[in-house]
This record gives structure tokens, sequence and C-alpha cells, in this order.
């Protein structure tokens, strides 16, 4: 019997990766008005700069371990509690700025105050600019009533909070919000999983994990037994990994559960 619905937040619920795009070409594009460059082009060299930066630092598997992106980085100030928080949070001003200013000599432009600036814009950008699916309120108006709900989300709890602060209308829908930089790691650490269960009082077996990543939400779900409901936004394929559903968008979800009512009844 189903009993409790686990959601991811980012690309599940809020749409992150539109978010963090039009940053990118908000950033760009001002660069663009300054230097005869093609904004996409830039684009691009920071986005294959940024992860190599990151996974350069001392924190990287920390950030691994929680589930903390590249950009991320790019834009969130780390304000937790934790050395290893700490630390992130004292490298990334840099971080950002070499991101940009790599970005800029990759094209022949050496202008650090301009890449200052790029970061700069970047940050205000996706901290003002945050998209939530279309269909992400209707879902969960429909399961609300009939089910417990508890957000599983990795990444520092400064910067999860500061994406819930900026779209409050998701909080009241959660009888739980886990954090894995709170918890102290990210899914797909399996214990994670018994945790959010343990907080709703349920079995592995009466709760769902619905979530797009495969090698977070799903394999961590799989792993710990808890069933999954992957949103395979890309049609991407896989082999090794298997959901228990798949979903090509959110709403899909609400047959399946009305499926799991039918067999309750």
């Amino acid at each position: 019997m189903l009993k409790a619905i686990m959601f991811d937040l980012d690309d599940t619920l809020i749409w992150d990766e539109k978010s963090v795009d039009e940053a990118f070409d908000a950033a760009c594009g001002l660069a663009a008005q300054t230097y005869d460059i093609n904004p996409d082009v830039l684009k691009k060299e920071v986005q294959v700069i940024a992860p190599k930066l990151f996974a350069s630092y001392d924190t990287y598997e920390f950030t691994k371990m929680i589930g903390i992106s590249p950009f991320e980085g790019l834009w969130g100030t780390f304000d937790d509690m934790g050395e290893s928080f700490q630390q992130l949070k004292e490298l990334v001003p840099e971080y950002r700025k070499r991101v940009w200013t790599e970005g800029l000599l990759a094209l022949g432009i050496d202008d650090p105050k301009l890449g200052t600036q790029l970061a700069a814009t970047f940050q205000e950008e996706r901290r003002t600019k945050q998209f939530v699916y279309e269909e992400t309120f209707e879902v969960l108006n429909e399961l609300n009533d009939d089910y417990q709900l508890l957000m599983l989300t990795n990444g520092s709890p400064d910067l999860q909070w500061t994406k819930l602060s900026i779209t409050p209308e998701l909080k009241p829908y959660f009888e739980h919000i886990v954090i894995s930089g709170a918890y102290g790691k990210g899914k797909p650490a399996t214990d994670i999983f018994a945790y959010a269960c343990d907080l709703l009082s349920v079995e592995k077996e009466e709760a769902l994990m619905v979530g797009d990543n495969l090698h977070t939400d799903i394999l961590g779900a799989s792993d710990a037994g808890v069933p999954s409901a992957w949103i395979n936004h890309h049609r991407t394929k896989h082999q090794e990994i298997v959901p228990t559903y798949e979903l090509s968008r959110l709403r899909e979800l609400l047959p399946i559960v009305k499926g799991h009512t039918k067999e309750k009844n």
C-alpha cells in the first residue's frame, strides 16, 4: 500500500536546468555587448571550464558526496555549518571569477574586470529567475490530501532553502524536507532513504521516490528497496539502473498513484 511519496527538487519540481541556462545566456549576452564574440561559444567554454575547475579544489569529494554541482558553485554562497561548507564558502567567489575570466581567455579576451562582472551577472540572474514546471502544483494538489509528501534533495541547506524561498508556494506541501548537506551525505546513499522512511513512519515498500536523476534518485531508491518513478526528461536510454516506473513528465505520476489507490481498494 502506497502511503508516502518522496520528491526530488531540482529538475523534478523546479526547472533548474532552464534557470541555469537563462543565467548563462544573460551573462554571455552581456559579454557580447562589450566584445565582438559569439555568446553561445563563450557559454560552451564556460560550461567546460566550470566542472574542471570545480573538481580541482580540495572540497570536490565533499561536494560530490553532498551533491553540489559546479553550476551551483557559480551562484551559491554556502553559508552552512561545518568546516567543509565554510571552506567552500571561502573559495567560491574566486572560483566564479576564474571560471568567467578563463572563459573569456579561451576566446582571446584578457579582461578580469569583465570576468568579475559576468560572475556577478550569472549569480544575480539565477537568484531572480527560477522556473517551476507547469504541472508541479497540479500534481502536488492531487496528492496532498491522500499521501504524506516528503522532499528529498541533494545540496547545500543554504542553497536549497534559497531555492525554496524563491518559490515559497512549494514548502507547505511537504511534511518533511530532507537536504543532504544537513543529513551528512546525499543520494544515492541508501541510509538517507531509510532516514526519510523513518521520518514518515512508513516501510520502504510503502513509499515512492520521484526524481529526474537516474544515478542519485533512482539508483539510491533501488538500492534502498524503495520503489521509484524516473522522470526521463530527455528520453535517455538506460540499461543498468532500472526504475520501477518511467515517466516523460511529472503529470504522468498521477495515473501510477491512482493505480495504487485502486489496488488498495
